[in-house]
C-alpha cells in the first residue's frame, strides 16, 4: 500500500473546525510518552547539584510535560497520513477524524512557544533554548526527516526523548555537565532495542507505510544483534553514575542487576527464530525495557533521596 506524502501543501480543509472534546486534545499530546519525560526530567531537577525554589520547580517541570506533548502534537499531524494506514495508530485523533490536522498545527506551535517563553521567564534561558531545541529536533528533525529517510532513524533521533533529564539539570544549575551528559546517554543508548522491540512485532505496519524501520531494511538478524549491541553499551552507561559520584554502591549493584536482565532479554530475541515465538519475545522485551528505565531513574532518586529521608526520619525519632 502506498501513502502519499501530502505536506508540501497543506489543503484549507484541513483547517475546518471539529467538534473535538479536551480527551482528544489531551490524546494528542502523548500522555504515555510524556509521562516518561515528565518523569526522567523531574529526575534530572533533583540530582541537578544546588537547588532551586519549588514553585520554579513546579512549573519546570510542567513547562517541560508542555513542550513534550507540543511535540508529540507536531509530530502527529504531520504523521497523519501513515498514521491512518497503521493499526497501532489508527486511532489517533487526526486520523479518526475528531481533530482536523489544522487545529492540531496550531495547537503544537501554540503550546511549543508557550512552554518555551513560560520557561525562559521563569526559569532560565538555557533550559529554554535547551527546549526548543528539543521540540525542534523531534518534531523536524525526526519527524519531518529522520523517520521516513534513514533505517537510522530511531537512533538519531532517540536524542529528543533522551533531552528531559539534560532539561531537569539545567533549569537548576544553568548548564549541563558530565552528570547530566551521562542521564542522556543512558535514555539515548536505551532507545533502539526499546523501540525496535516494538518494530520487530509491528514490521507489516511499518512494511506498509513504507517507513525504514531496521527489520524492514536491514532484516531481522541483524537487527537483532544492534539491539544485543545497544543493550550492553545501555549497561555500561546506566552504570556510569556509580563511578562519576552521582551514585552509590547500593545503586550500582541496582543498577547492574537490572541491566543484565536487559541484555538477557535482547539475547532472547536474539535466539528465537522467526514467527509468533519471535513477536512473543519481542513483546516480553518491550514491555521490560519500559519497566528498566523507569527503574534506572528510580534508582537514582532513591539513592539521592535516601539520606535525606534517613535524617528526616532521625530528627523525628
Amino acid at each position: 500500500m502506498t501513502v502519499i506524502d501530502n505536506h508540501d501543501a497543506l489543503d484549507m480543509d484541513s483547517f475546518k473546525l471539529s467538534e473535538a472534546g479536551a480527551r482528544d486534545y489531551f490524546e494528542l499530546l502523548k500522555p504515555r510518552v510524556m509521562s516518561l519525560v515528565v518523569f526522567t526530567g523531574f529526575a534530572g531537577l533533583v540530582l541537578a547539584p544546588g537547588s532551586i525554589n519549588p514553585v520554579l520547580a513546579v512549573v519546570a517541570i510542567l513547562c517541560i510535560a508542555v513542550g513534550a506533548g507540543a511535540s508529540g502534537a507536531l509530530n502527529m499531524w504531520y504523521d497523519a497520513d501513515i498514521d491512518a494506514v497503521m493499526s497501532r495508530t489508527a486511532k489517533r485523533p487526526i486520523p479518526s477524524g475528531r481533530i482536523q490536522p489544522g487545529e492540531a498545527l496550531a495547537f503544537g506551535l501554540t503550546l511549543s512557544v508557550f512552554s518555551v517563553a513560560i520557561l525562559g521567564l521563569a526559569v532560565n534561558w538555557f533550559a529554554a533554548g535547551l527546549l526548543a531545541f528539543t521540540i525542534f529536533f523531534y518534531a523536524v528533525v525526526y519527524t519531518m526527516w529522520l523517520k521516513r529517510s534513514t533505517p537510522q532513524n530511531i537512533v538519531i533521533g532517540g536524542a529528543a526523548g533522551a533531552f528531559p533529564p539534560m532539561l531537569g539539570w539545567a533549569c537548576v544549575t544553568g548548564g549541563v555537565s558530565l552528570d547530566s551528559t551521562i542521564l542522556f546517554l543512558i535514555i539515548f543508548l536505551w532507545t533502539p532495542a526499546h523501540f525496535w522491540a516494538l518494530a520487530l512485532f509491528k514490521m507489516r505496519d511499518y512494511g506498509s507505510v513504507g517507513i525504514p524501520m531496521m527489520p524492514n531494511v536491514a532484516g531481522e538478524r541483524s537487527t537483532k544483534n544492534q539491539m544485543i549491541a545497544y543493550a550492553v553499551l545501555t549497561a555500561f552507561v546506566a552504570v556510569a553514575p556509580y563511578f562519576t559520584g552521582l551514585a552509590g554502591g547500593g545503586y550500582g549493584i541496582f543498577a547492574a542487576v537490572l541491566s543484565a536482565i536487559f541484555i538477557y532479554c535482547s539475547i532472547s530475541v536474539r535466539r528465537m527464530p522467526d514467527g509468533d515465538e519471535r513477536m512473543l519475545q519481542a513483546k516480553k522485551m518491550f514491555a521490560y525495557s519500559v519497566f528498566y528505565l523507569f527503574a534506572i531513574f528510580s534508582g537514582l532518586l532513591a539513592d539521592h533521596l535516601a539520606p535525606s529521608f534517613l535524617t528526616l526520619i532521625q530528627g523525628v525519632a
